[in-house]
């Protein structure tokens, strides 16, 4: 209480001072020549005093302007951690609605019209995919990013978090909308609602690459009934009208989203899943780039080489990323469903046993990072 009643005392006693200094400034100066004056003394009193509340030797635009933004930046943030479930919800009802269009008017064609063989290809293939699809965006849904450890441990860190108070391992960045620190973070993906980082960045992959995959063979196997479906539909145009029943206009249109759909989709996702295996191949992550890019461009005009140190190698790089240690797992880790971690902790990125780091395999010049001695 004693507290309170001194800082009320100093913040009155400061109050009067400044009223103080204030009347002297206007009452010390006569003249109505001075006006301009005694404005700009009153003008540099207060601006010194408003600095002396903020203002340090750190303070820049790039300071002030996040300090302006701020606002912006959490309404993004908490809009983004809501929306994520709508997102997810987004995903779950597209890819339900082209399972069951699937179902209900491209299976059948293909059982009546194809040879044997193709039927138990199109069986095999379309239901292996969609269960890798289903299964990798469960995990990667459901999965934790990690996270360091709270407490004290004997692990190597390379910086602090400013909002965690934490110490970061290597490879750990904060994501302001989760609001903690991931562990080998790449990006916080609304479409997840969840982060992307050590352990889950395989399942993210994954889904991300069967599910272009599902959607190629969908947009490939109605390509043929799409033609056919909209041939039928710009018909119902014409005088006089065919005479379609609704289940068959259901049926044309139906074709036709999916085909819009899956084409969409595999473009887009397509793409994606291009990018990240490009920075898998360079061992490095989506936030790493910028990082790596700024790093690489400073030590360039100081003479320097910036060599990523983890990068093992292109395969290995891959290895490292599915978990695969015998020639085996690319089968039972890869080509089928499972749950198993991802090689190391995310604390320690040392070099795999058995694994590595990049003998004959350099990587090309463009991106090649970590520090060397002059």
């Amino acid at each position: 209480m004693g507290g309170v009643t001194r800082s009320w005392r100093w913040l009155v006693a400061r109050v009067m001072r400044v009223l103080l200094r204030w009347t002297r400034l206007c009452c010390g100066v006569r003249g109505r020549g001075h006006v301009a004056h005694r404005l700009r003394l009153l003008w540099r009193y207060w601006r010194l005093l408003l600095k002396s509340l903020y203002y340090n030797s750190l303070c820049n635009s790039d300071t002030v302007l996040d300090a302006v933004f701020e606002p912006i930046y959490w309404l993004v943030d908490n809009l983004t951690r809501w929306f994520g479930v709508v997102f997810v919800c987004l995903v779950v009802a597209l890819t339900s609605s082209v399972v069951l269009i699937v179902y209900a008017c491209v299976l059948p064609l293909i059982l009546e019209t194809y040879a044997p063989h193709w039927v138990l290809w199109h069986l095999c293939y379309g239901h292996w995919n969609l269960l890798m699809v289903t299964f990798h965006y469960y995990k990667a849904t459901s999965t934790s990013p990690g996270h360091p450890p709270q407490e004290r441990r004997d692990v190597p860190t390379v910086t602090m978090c400013k909002k965690c108070i934490i110490p970061k391992p290597a490879r750990t960045h904060h994501c302001s909308i989760c609001n903690r620190c991931i562990l080998k973070m790449d990006h916080h993906c609304p479409w997840l609602n969840n982060c992307v980082g050590h352990f889950n960045h395989r399942h993210f992959f994954c889904f991300c690459l069967y599910m272009t995959m599902g959607c190629v063979y969908c947009s490939i196997s109605s390509l043929d009934m799409f033609i056919d479906a909209y041939n039928a539909v710009e018909s119902s145009y014409q005088t006089p009208a065919p005479p379609y029943t609704f289940s068959e206009r259901l049926h044309h249109k139906s074709i036709i989203y999916l085909w819009v759909l899956t084409s969409s989709v595999a473009l887009a996702l397509g793409g994606l899943t291009l990018w990240h295996s490009v920075m898998t191949l360079r061992g490095e992550t989506s936030v790493e780039r910028h990082i790596n890019r700024k790093e690489a461009k400073r030590l360039q005009q100081l003479g320097k080489v910036f060599r990523n140190p983890y990068y093992f190698g292109r395969v290995n790089n891959f290895k490292i990323l599915f978990g695969v240690e015998k020639r085996s797992h690319w089968v039972t880790r890869v080509l089928l469903p499972s749950s198993h971690p991802p090689l190391g902790d995310g604390l320690i990125w040392d070099a795999p046993r058995g694994l590595t780091p990049w003998p004959s395999d350099p990587p090309p010049p463009s991106w090649t990072h970590t520090s060397v001695a002059p």
